[in-house]
């Protein structure tokens, strides 16, 4: 049986090419593609006790219902996209994430689709990502508003994306993880780095 081999979306990149060295040598900004998690988009009412008490189960967590919070438990993590979505976020490999959600949630108003497919994620960290990102994402990313363990869906230069905060504005600078479409990763990656590069660019494989 052939070997199935999976490619990130930028895997025809030269990343070595989008490496700017910074006049002091310290690099503002970190990026990466990190493509491989297993995503499942989560429709169903939060105000349903069966539907909250049988995902949390499968999940390990409980999903999060404000608006933006994200809640992370044994090797998922859920982020709150509307008021009945949500997208999970598991490990690598994790193919089974969506049928034990369906099996747990048969007979309610609820669906668990796999999307790992159609998105990458790209990592943006430093202590200048929140610059790179305010040219071109019209959300208030001050860190008093928008800080580690938030989410939002909006526009990166006029791409739809994903934005999480996995971590603050202390020591190595925040990080955000953007998801973005196959079909957009390529635009947005280039944007990113082009508008990072007064700031020095390192890029890790």
């Amino acid at each position: 049986m052939a070997e199935t081999i999976v490619r990130g979306a930028l895997a025809n990149l030269d990343f070595a090419a989008y490496a700017y060295p910074s006049d002091d040598g310290q690099a503002g900004v970190r990026m990466a593609e990190r493509p491989y998690a297993t995503r499942v988009s989560l429709r169903g009412d939060p105000a349903d006790r069966g539907f909250m008490a049988n995902a949390g189960r499968v999940l390990d967590l409980v999903l999060p219902t404000e608006a933006g919070a994200t809640a992370a438990g044994g090797s998922v993590t859920a982020l709150w996209l509307g008021p009945d979505e949500w997208l999970l976020l598991s490990a690598e490999g994790d193919s089974g994430l969506a049928e034990r959600l369906d099996d747990a949630l048969a007979g309610l108003a609820a669906t668990a689709v796999e999307v790992t497919e159609g998105a990458t994620m790209i990592r943006l960290a430093g202590p200048r990502a929140r610059d790179v990102l305010a040219k071109g994402c019209p959300l208030d990313l001050h860190p008093r508003v928008f800080g580690a363990g938030r989410v939002a869906q909006s526009v990166i230069a006029q791409a739809d994306a994903i934005l999480h905060q996995t971590a603050d504005d202390g020591g190595d600078g925040p990080a955000f993880e953007i998801h973005v479409r196959r079909s957009f990763a390529e635009y947005l990656w280039l944007w990113l780095a082009d508008a990072a590069r007064e700031y020095g660019v390192d890029v890790d494989r």
